[in-house]
């Protein structure tokens, strides 16, 4: 992974092999942004996404096979816990070009993965809602 700032917005570059949400992870971890959006585009291995079932309160996951195009990167950073947490969705096309998303659990990066993290100024914070099941922007 490699990084670069420019003002309020960084580009992160993560490379062949590294997983996407870790490489983001630590990306935060380094540079200490807490807050911010984000946005990319790349390609992986395989994935694995989920969605949420409000009724159930529960996620439903399915692991993508083969390599897809990450047409689409999207998301926030916001504080959990005294932690910065990410928030990310993601559109995926497989080599047929169908196209699949949900929330990004986990990600193999098979040529690049190029994303734009734009820092807001002051902290966005997430708790927990009962009535909900979820983590939500307070």
């Amino acid at each position: 992974m490699l990084f670069r700032k420019f003002g309020n917005r960084y580009v992160v570059r993560i490379d062949r092999g590294e997983e996407v949400v870790e490489s983001l992870n630590a990306f935060l971890a380094q540079s200490g942004v807490l807050s911010g959006s984000v946005s990319g585009i790349g390609a992986v291995y395989w994935a694995e996404v989920a969605r949420f079932v409000a009724e159930t309160k529960q996620y439903v996951t399915q692991r993508l096979e083969g390599e897809h195009e990450i047409t689409a990167l999207n998301g926030n950073i916001a504080v959990l816990d005294g932690k910065p947490f990410l928030h990310l969705h993601v559109a995926l096309a497989n080599t047929e070009f169908r196209g699949f998303g949900g929330h990004l659990l986990t990600a193999v990066v098979s040529g690049t993965c190029e994303v734009m993290i734009d820092v807001f100024e002051g902290h966005l914070k997430r708790e927990f809602n009962e009535k909900e099941g979820l983590n939500l922007i307070a």
